[in-house]
């Protein structure tokens, strides 16, 4: 294991364990609240953890210097949009045991790689086909992943909250 494929893992894993905390201090009630994108912060939370073996597998790729192809963007809203109809009454528990299952195995997949493949670069579609590292497919997607949704989930909460102080 390279430091830097650990450094990235541990970044990974302390992103997820701060979703998994706010998820469990939810309420029933907030965890139905729906974030800026329409979806529940429970189908969220659940979406996190369902994409990290698809985000580890295309940085699989990219460490064996090979494109990613076929990922774009319309493809990415469909999956989610699908996702969030099949999981739209998630459970807590569900959501929290497989974001602690999927982000270890993705910290485990990305203590697997060296230096050399975190630095090798091929087109990835989903960037207009740019050369793009795996270390940077990692930290843009994987790792950034679970940051970007607590700030979305912690924003509707917040909005919630003062949408129900204005009403009181």
């Amino acid at each position: 294991m390279s430091n830097r494929s650990n450094a990235l893992a541990r970044r990974l894993e302390r992103g997820a364990l701060a979703l998994a905390a706010l998820a469990e201090s939810l309420t029933d009630s907030e965890w139905q609240i729906r974030t800026a994108d329409g979806r529940t912060i429970g189908v969220v939370v659940h979406h996190v953890a369902t994409m990290y073996p698809l985000e580890t597998e295309l940085a699989q790729l990219l460490a064996q210097g090979k494109p990613v192809e076929g990922v774009t963007w319309t493809l990415v809203n469909q999956l989610n949009a699908d996702h969030a109809i099949k999981f739209k009454g998630v459970t807590r528990r569900e959501a929290i045991e497989l974001l602690e299952q999927n982000s270890k195995e993705a910290a485990q997949v990305i203590r697997s790689l060296t230096d050399e493949q975190l630095d090798r670069a091929a087109p990835v579609s989903l960037n207009a086909n740019a050369p793009l590292t795996c270390q940077f497919i990692i930290e843009d997607h994987a790792l950034r992943h679970s940051y970007h949704h607590l700030e979305r989930i912690r924003a509707a909460l917040q909005q919630s909250r003062e949408a129900i102080k204005s009403v009181a």
